[in-house]
């Protein structure tokens, strides 16, 4: 099942206003979506009540989360796909644990130098992590708030291009966004002839996504359980062979990354026990 975290250091720099629309994409176009909010702050849950509240509204309902007794978020029954909101200041292992989640990465950024070099030290730390940096997560540049009348797009468009980073699209600076949020809905909500100059911005945005969007789920990629014994080892030694350009995640994220950290000793042993590593202990010392 696709999982695509919306991600930035920097508080405001616009993660809730993509995650919400990317989630509406999906219930506008028939897909069912989930939207999970990691952010104590709250906006795209409060979004996702307004939108509940609406009647203009489109397409299917999207859903929150549940989880199970291991602490492990499952997403409901019948969710294809997944949109993570997450916190500003994101770091370290809960970072980690979003790109472990995710098969793509959105970052907003906008285009002063401040918004610029926040983004720079969130994209070095992605790096680090295997996932990004053998490809099977991969990340892509949005800007934010533009105004047609400056160079804030082409600024942007030179500093995704020298951090080696696809510029995959830009959201003009405009109240319809605001209304939007106000009253739970989207540009993908609004009549076209509205909101076709936003609609036209979305759609290299969501061209960038395709490979992740369209993904298959794992199980109905496999071979059916039915399958003789040499069919499932041919499948493999070809699915070995012909690596997928986005390497779909198991969907299953620790809940913790959606409720925020708790109790340092249960969450480290939560972590462990989700990557399917025990932790490790240390040796009592010797006469003590």
């Amino acid at each position: 099942m696709p999982v695509i975290a919306v991600v930035n250091r920097k508080g405001g720099s616009g993660k809730s206003t993509l995650a919400t629309h990317l989630a509406a994409w999906c219930a506008v176009t028939g897909r069912s979506a989930m939207l999970g909010d990691t952010d104590s702050q709250g906006s795209s849950s409060g979004w996702l009540k307004r939108r509940g509240a609406s009647p203009d509204a489109r397409g299917r309902e999207i859903l929150g989360w549940s989880a199970d007794p291991r602490r492990v978020m499952r997403p409901p029954a019948g969710v294809t796909h997944v949109v993570l909101d997450t916190p500003g200041g994101l770091r370290g292992l809960d970072l980690a644990k979003i790109v472990a989640a995710a098969d793509a990465l959105i970052l907003p950024v906008g285009h002063s130098v401040f918004d610029r070099e926040s983004a720079a030290q969130c994209v070095a730390e992605l790096r680090q992590l295997s996932r990004v940096a053998a490809g099977r997560c991969r990340i892509g540049v949005v800007g934010m708030r533009l105004d047609a009348r400056t160079r804030g797009e082409a600024v942007l468009r030179a500093w995704a291009e020298e951090h080696g980073l696809p510029f995959v699209g830009a959201l003009r600076e405009t109240q319809g966004y605001v209304r939007c949020a106000e009253q739970g809905l989207t540009m993908f909500d609004l009549p076209a002839a509205r909101a076709q100059a936003d609609l036209d911005q979305w759609r290299p945005i969501l061209d960038w996504l395709q490979p992740v969007l369209s993904a298959a789920p794992r199980s109905a990629a496999g071979v059916p359980d039915e399958a003789e014994p040499g069919a499932r080892a041919a499948t493999a030694r070809r699915e070995s062979v012909r690596r997928p350009r986005f390497s779909p995640s198991t969907a299953q994220v620790p809940l913790d990354v959606l409720e925020g950290p708790r109790e340092r000793g249960g969450w480290l042993a939560r972590v462990a026990s989700w990557f399917g590593h025990a932790t490790s202990r240390r040796r009592p010392l010797r006469g003590t």
